[in-house]
């Protein structure tokens, strides 16, 4: 059974004009059950993380930081979110629910989380709207509870995967493969196994040509044996935030390629959404609900 980890809602108010679709975790499960491509069986919330999971990621003075809400004015600021009990609470769960999504993944070949994606958290920081890195939190489980020897993180948000890269730079465990627009934020960009600069207005035919070729040379390298994936959909031509020119169409092509791959081959695959910033929100839940319709109809 598809398992997917629902995200905690936000009360908070986020600042007039702040482009972070918060309504889209709660607006994207029921867009899923409405049009019954899952039930309600299909959803799980997580269950605590245990902090010493965190800790194989994250600085422990760091976590302490967070949880007492001692971040400076301009640490705060580079997240992009204020600060609250709330919203750090928020990022543990989101974390959780990625680790529980990737066992679920070990059982049933994929598992998936509502949320997620948080690629641009580091060591003792965050910024670009991630405070915890989920994606690398649930790779060091993986790699120490024995559920994986090597492991591909591909992320194909539009932005680069700069926290994610630097955790693993010297990790040969973790393959770490990013696909983003080469003159997009962040500016100071680290050093992934694979980075593909992509030129802003990069099409549909160009951005899955590029994928294509590389993901499968990736994985025959460097023979994974489980893969997180990163799908974020701020890749469309309607992104306010992504200068690339992809379509939905092209979406979904780009999910069936990851998905179908790692089915192919038989690796277990994780999914987290990352990020999508189009002005209609309708854009935004049509571009992720794509990845949980395939995920239904290739491994169920």
């Amino acid at each position: 059974m598809l398992k997917i980890a629902l995200a905690p809602s936000f009360a908070h108010p986020l600042p007039e004009g702040h482009r972070f679709p918060m309504e889209k975790y709660s607006l994207l499960p029921e867009q899923l059950l409405f049009e019954g491509t899952v039930v309600d069986d299909n959803f799980f919330l997580p269950q605590d993380l245990v902090e010493e999971w965190v800790l194989t990621t994250h600085e422990a003075l760091y976590l302490e930081r967070l949880k007492n809400l001692e971040l400076s004015k301009s640490e705060i600021r580079a997240i992009g979110f204020p600060l609250s009990k709330a919203l750090i609470e928020r990022e543990l769960c989101i974390a959780a629910g990625s680790v529980q999504a990737a066992c679920y993944a070990k059982e049933f070949g994929i598992g998936m989380n509502i949320a997620g994606g948080t690629h641009h958290a580091f060591f003792n920081r965050g910024e670009g709207f991630c405070i915890l890195n989920d994606l690398a939190i649930t790779a060091n489980y993986l790699l120490l509870k024995n559920l994986a020897k090597k492991i591909l993180i591909v992320d194909l948000d539009v932005h680069q995967g700069n926290g994610t890269a630097a955790l693993f730079q010297e990790n040969p465990s973790v393959i770490t493969f990013s696909m983003h627009g080469e003159k997009n934020y962040p500016h100071r960009k680290e050093k992934s196994d694979l980075d593909i600069g992509l030129a802003d207005g990069t099409d549909d035919r160009t951005y899955l040509t590029s994928l294509d070729r590389n993901l499968k040379r990736l994985i025959d390298e460097g023979q994974p044996d489980f893969i997180l994936y990163q799908s974020g959909v701020d890749v469309l031509a309607s992104d306010q935030l992504g200068r690339l020119s992809l379509t939905l169409n092209g979406i979904q092509e780009r999910d069936q390629l990851v998905l179908g791959t790692a089915k192919s081959l038989g690796i277990p695959i994780m999914c987290c959404m990352g990020g999508g910033y189009s002005k209609r929100i309708k854009d935004i839940i049509e571009g992720h609900a794509q990845v949980f319709r395939l995920a239904q109809s290739l491994f169920f």
